[in-house]
C-alpha cells in the first residue's frame, strides 16, 4: 500500500488510544471524538456518537473542550475516538497510565466491554499487572523480545 492508502487503513481498521489523550485542544468532545470520521468524509450518525457519548458517560460533557475535563474525561473522549469508526483492532498504549485508581478501573471495563460487546481485538501495553490480569492473553516482553506467554 502507498502511504495514503495506509494511513486510510489505519485510520479506517485500528482505534488508538494514547496514554496521553492527544485530544485537538480546541475541538470539544463530540468534535473529537468524530474525528476520524470527518478525516474520512464520512457522515456522523448522530445516534452512534449520542450512544457512545453514553457509553463513556460523557453525554453532559459533549461540548466542553479538553481543558474543562477531568484526566478521566479526557481519556474517555480518547476512547470514544479510537473506537467511533469501530475497528477490528484498538491499540491501547498504558491508557490508565495517567489515571487515579477509579478511573483505571472505569478505563479497563470500558476496555472489556469493548472486546466482548464490539468484537473488537484490543491490544494493551501496560507495566501494571492488575490490569493485565483482566485480559485473556498476557505476553510478557522484556528488551525487545518474548519471555512468557500467559
Amino acid at each position: 500500500m502507498e502511504n495514503d492508502e495506509l494511513a486510510v487503513f489505519r485510520r479506517q481498521q485500528i482505534g488508538l488510544i494514547y496514554q496521553f489523550y492527544n485530544l485537538i485542544p480546541i475541538l470539544n468532545v463530540e468534535e473529537n471524538i468524530s474525528l476520524p470520521l470527518s478525516l474520512d468524509d464520512r457522515e456522523v450518525d448522530k445516534k452512534a456518537l449520542d450512544n457512545m457519548l453514553n457509553l463513556l458517560g460523557l453525554e453532559k460533557r459533549k461540548k466542553h473542550l479538553p481543558n474543562e475535563l477531568s484526566g478521566g474525561q479526557q481519556q474517555r473522549t480518547s476512547i470514544g475516538r479510537a473506537l467511533i469508526t469501530e475497528p477490528t483492532i484498538v491499540l491501547a498504549d498504558e491508557p490508565t497510565g495517567n489515571l487515579d485508581s477509579k478511573s483505571s478501573d472505569e478505563i479497563v471495563a470500558l476496555l472489556k466491554k469493548s472486546n466482548k460487546e464490539l468484537d473488537q481485538t484490543i491490544i494493551m501495553i501496560t507495566h501494571n499487572m492488575e490490569i493485565a490480569k483482566v485480559a485473556d492473553r498476557i505476553i510478557k516482553i522484556e528488551d525487545g523480545k518474548i519471555v512468557e506467554e500467559v
